[in-house]
């Protein structure tokens, strides 16, 4: 990448851009990276020498920094380190020009974002910063969005720090749970998280951490469903040089990358019991043995969380659970109810996802609003997929909505909703069976097409843009099946 040199710039970015802090010691990868960065609206400052870089770094609070992995005398690692010590929401991407060797990994175990490989174009370079300001400008927002309803009781805020955190909700059940998530996170005790999938189990487990003494330290969380048993345990503790084909060196597990901080073992119950065995002797004795070691290889001081969707008792009956394991990591237990049983939450959730959501995706126009009849709509489905399930909902009305436009529940897409599938009709009648296989598909996916289509042109009042959007298909296509069923704009036709 070759460009002209970039000065330094100080200014407070634009709610769209970030203070970015480029260090590399290639002078024109250096300038072309600030380049491409400061053309896009972003706020550069860019060096070339790692110690002006951990000054900078101290000194001053970056959204982005961008750092060469292998510089000296002072390397990527240490700049990451001192990024993170200094402000820990700052994203940090590092660059390398070999993001397979061991020292990639450890980057991104350590806290780097992610990893930009050399030589990368100035698309790859806008992608990968693309992603980075959604994910700084979606944290503006949240806090944004909380500091606007601050005085609500249902928001929790950190006592004496003014950290506002987003457990939104009015209901006594979900009330009961993050009291008591209030109540235990001073502490160090062992916290058992149940509830249905997405009832925000990890939500609650970060409110816990940074309410706790280890705040300053790492919550680092592992999906027990995620991996296989060897993998997972390599992962958790670590391995050392010749332990197993390809184990080249020696690795610390993420126990110890936690040590100060928190562990969160998401969907226990996933993890096989030899593995808990060996968990269980951390939790004895706070010894951690890495995997070919035949001694013990540190002492680590873990706060533990765990979560997970079943019920923990009738795990522990089940044998799938070690009753042991059980009773340690269930000091606290917090139980999330499902949304189905606290549809007084849901209105507040849908407008705070529905401003959250414009405010990404659509920025400063005027949001839609609720109609009462669509609140009605949210308030009576099952949510199954609970308040990950409303959240998703809501962020596709928020995509697909004019600026203004009053919501009806025909704005809103039901796709699992155990209301909306017992009026469904069967979707293959019975007088299809009997014919020949290619047949019978070409009438079942043209009738889909016209049911489809004359159901989608009725919503949309004969809107074609709207119709499109809400399709998720360009005009072109849009038009070319209408005019294949014989299907007008309002929806009737010969071809139905």
């Amino acid at each position: 990448m070759t460009s002209t040199a970039v000065p330094s710039k100080t200014a407070e970015p634009s709610s769209s851009s970030m203070r970015v802090l480029v260090v590399d010691d290639d002078r024109t990868l250096r300038e072309g990276t600030a380049s491409v960065l400061q053309m896009d609206g972003h706020a550069v400052t860019s060096t070339g020498r790692g110690e002006e870089a951990m000054e900078l770094v101290r000194r001053r609070k970056f959204d982005l920094v961008l750092v060469d992995l292998y510089m000296s005398p002072i390397g990527g690692i240490d700049i990451l380190r001192a990024c993170l010590e200094a402000h820990r929401d700052t994203i940090v991407v590092v660059m390398t020009g070999n993001p397979s060797v061991a020292s990639s990994i450890e980057a991104l175990r350590m806290g780097a974002w992610d990893y930009l490989p050399k030589p990368f174009s100035a698309s790859h370079l806008q992608v990968l910063v693309g992603r980075a300001a959604h994910a700084v400008s979606s944290a503006r927002e949240s806090r944004e969005q909380a500091a606007g309803v601050s005085a609500r009781p249902q928001l929790v805020t950190q006592s004496g720090t003014g950290q506002v955190m987003d457990l939104l909700g009015e209901s006594p059940s979900f009330r009961k749970a993050v009291d008591l998530a209030q109540k235990v996170a001073g502490t160090d005790a062992s916290v058992m998280i149940s509830g249905e999938s997405g009832t925000g189990k990890e939500m609650i487990a970060q409110f816990i951490h940074r309410n706790s003494r280890r705040a300053q330290r790492k919550i680092v969380p592992i999906n027990c469903a995620a991996l296989p048993e060897n993998l997972l345990e390599s992962e958790m503790f670590g391995y050392r040089k010749g332990a197993f084909t390809g184990a080249d060196r020696d690795k610390a597990g993420l126990l110890e990358v936690a040590n100060g901080g928190t562990l969160f073992l998401d969907e226990l119950t996933e993890m096989t019991m030899p593995l808990q065995a060996k968990l269980l002797r951390v939790l004895q004795d706070g010894v951690v043995r890495r995997l070919g070691s035949e001694t013990h290889d540190a002492v680590v001081d873990v706060r533990f969380i765990s979560a997970t969707n079943r019920d923990p008792q009738e795990s522990v009956k089940q044998g799938i659970l070690r009753e042991d394991l059980f009773y340690r990591l269930r000091v606290v237990p917090i139980k999330l109810p499902p949304l189905r049983q606290r549809t007084e939450d849901i209105p507040l959730l849908a407008e705070f996802f529905l401003r959250s959501s414009w405010a990404r995706h659509r920025g400063n126009t005027e949001p839609p609003v609720f109609g009462s009849d669509a609140i009605s709509f949210l308030v009576s489905r099952q949510w199954r997929g609970n308040v990950r399930e409303l959240q998703n909902v809501i962020e596709h009305v928020a995509v697909v909505a004019e600026p203004g436009q009053a919501i009806l529940p025909d704005d809103i897409p039901m796709h699992d909703d155990a209301a909306a599938q017992a009026t469904v009709q069967p979707v293959m009648p019975s007088a299809y069976l009997n014919e020949p296989f290619h047949t019978a598909k070409d009438r079942l996916v043209a009738m889909f097409e016209r049911e489809y289509l004359s159901n989608l042109t009725n919503r949309a009042s004969g809107n074609m843009s709207k119709a499109a959007r809400l399709a998720g298909i360009d005009r072109t296509t849009l038009y070319r099946l209408l005019e294949k069923h014989e299907i007008r704009r309002d929806g009737s036709g010969e071809g139905e």
